[in-house]
């Protein structure tokens, strides 16, 4: 293979070729490896940084943490693997046991391969591909480099498709066959290391292929089995798919609409846009998921109670009553299992919960009353502006190719006028306290459940513009109590 210019930013270059002076000083052989020499090669940047050492990781690991200031964290003493922790980037280290040919072969796919001696670091890097994987690089294949890589580990089932997903290629057809047979041992892994690779696929804007992926390798069943019970659930006729594949397409949905609202396709135009709200949907929740990564696994969940409230009333009538209460208890129950954190469980679960509130606001084509805006914002609280996009992706996955303008015109209006109301009409959405619990234990009203539910009422009037002042709150406060 020939040398070839590795595509490395200034920062991390300097970083590079102080550790390459610092190695090569004490005569230990040290590798570029894996990921980001893939990623080097095809000129796309990277936080994480793999070295693969000659020896004991652990070891050069906290004497690079050391030369560097960085933070040394020890990943597993018994295979020797360390991470060293700097302000901009994390440097992960390995032990190489027979040699870089050996530890490449036992790697997961060919793309990942190919390595770089530290020991010669220069402006061209001869890169050292055993497997050929340049090629798949330029071919853009994602292939597995044995047909037991899977058994190995089997959350390279999902790497594969994250893969896919983040770089836009294809997955080889025999590595297809071979995760078809093994997709049934992704079950036994760590949820953790599930909800990372699932995380990472689904936050591309590839949701709908990775989705797709998923279920045409066997691996929705074993490791979103809620999700999979969906398939085949008819809905009513104003839906244009069954529960699971109305499920995928909302999230396909969302990809669009995030992509779309700036440029005003569709209608979005309308739809009151800033920068505030991109920043929203961009803001990592905990884990480094972000609040769109969330609402999309919602999104994907929203529905899973259907399957268990599904009912046929005497006229026919198709029925899932209770659905999106039960929805948000499973999927509460599946993101516990993937281990996710409390604060993105409880995000999912409101959403779902809430997703259809946007259009239970009002009734006959109108607009939500003041009072209903202020419910709306009072019970939704972070998440409102998640379930109301969440909202339109569901309108259009329902109709699809079926899709009533004038419905959707309308529905857009809805979610305009609500999202207006958050940034015009703040007395609406969360109006300044008129009286305390201080006014109230004056008014001789003792502390208690009781004064919760009167100091609500009168916010709620309040937000209703039924009334102004500290007297009228009083007045309509012993009203409440006589």
């Amino acid at each position: 293979m020939p040398d070839i210019t590795l595509s490395i930013d200034e920062r991390t270059s300097a970083v590079i070729h102080r550790l390459a002076d610092f190695l090569s000083q004490r005569s230990i052989q040290t590798y570029l490896v894996g990921g980001y020499v893939r990623d080097a090669l095809l000129g796309k940047g990277t936080q994480d940084v793999d070295i693969a050492v000659l020896g004991d990781a652990t070891a050069v690991a906290k004497e690079i943490a050391a030369e560097l200031d960085g933070k040394f964290v020890l990943l597993d003493n018994d295979n020797k693997v360390a991470r060293v922790v700097l302000p901009e980037f994390d440097l992960d280290f390995s032990t190489i046991e027979n040699g870089i040919d050996d530890d490449l072969a036992r790697r997961d796919f060919t793309i990942n391969t190919m390595a770089v001696n530290l020991n010669w670091i220069a402006e061209k890097l001869t890169v050292i591909d055993p497997q050929n994987g340049y090629n798949d690089l330029l071919q853009k294949t994602i292939r597995a480099t044995s047909d037991d890589i899977f058994k190995q580990d089997p959350v390279r089932l999902l790497r594969a498709i994250r893969h896919a997903a983040e770089l836009g290629f294809d997955i080889e057809e025999k590595t297809k066959s071979f995760i078809k047979r093994d997709a049934h041992l992704a079950s036994a892994v760590a949820g953790e290391r599930i909800r990372d690779e699932f995380c990472s696929s689904i936050a591309t804007n590839q949701s709908y292929t990775v989705l797709r992926l998923m279920d045409e390798l066997n691996l929705i069943s074993p490791l979103l089995p809620e999700l999979d019970a969906c398939k085949g659930v008819d809905q009513p006729k104003e839906h244009n798919w069954d529960v699971f594949n109305h499920s995928i397409e909302t999230v396909a949905a969302l990809d669009k609409l995030f992509t779309n609202i700036g440029t005003g396709q569709n209608g979005l135009a309308e739809i009151p846009w800033t920068d505030e709200l991109t920043n929203h949907f961009r803001q990592e929740i905990s884990s480094g998921h972000s609040r769109m990564t969330i609402l999309k696994i919602a999104a994907l969940l929203h529905d899973i109670g259907k399957p268990v409230t599904k009912s046929i009333e005497e006229d026919g009538r198709m029925r899932f009553l209770g659905h999106s209460k039960d929805g948000a208890q499973m999927a509460k129950s599946l993101m516990t299992r993937l281990r996710f954190s409390g604060k993105e469980i409880k995000t999912a679960e409101r959403i779902i919960e809430q997703h259809m509130r946007p259009t239970q606001l009002s009734n006959n084509w109108e607009m939500p009353t003041h009072r209903a805006i202020y419910r709306y914002y009072r019970d939704t609280e972070d998440d409102a502006f998640d379930i109301l996009l969440l909202s339109l992706a569901d309108h259009l996955a329902a109709r699809g190719p079926l899709l009533n303008k004038e419905h959707w015109n309308y529905h857009i209006q809805l979610i305009k006028y609500v999202m207006l109301k958050h940034s015009q009409e703040q007395n609406v959405v969360k109006p300044p306290k008129l009286i305390d619990g201080n006014d109230l234990i004056e008014m001789g009203i003792e502390p208690g459940p009781e004064m919760g539910t009167i100091l609500e009422t009168v916010r709620e009037a309040q937000a209703a513009g039924e009334i102004h002042s500290k007297d009228e709150a009083i007045n309509l406060t012993k009203r409440l109590f006589n």
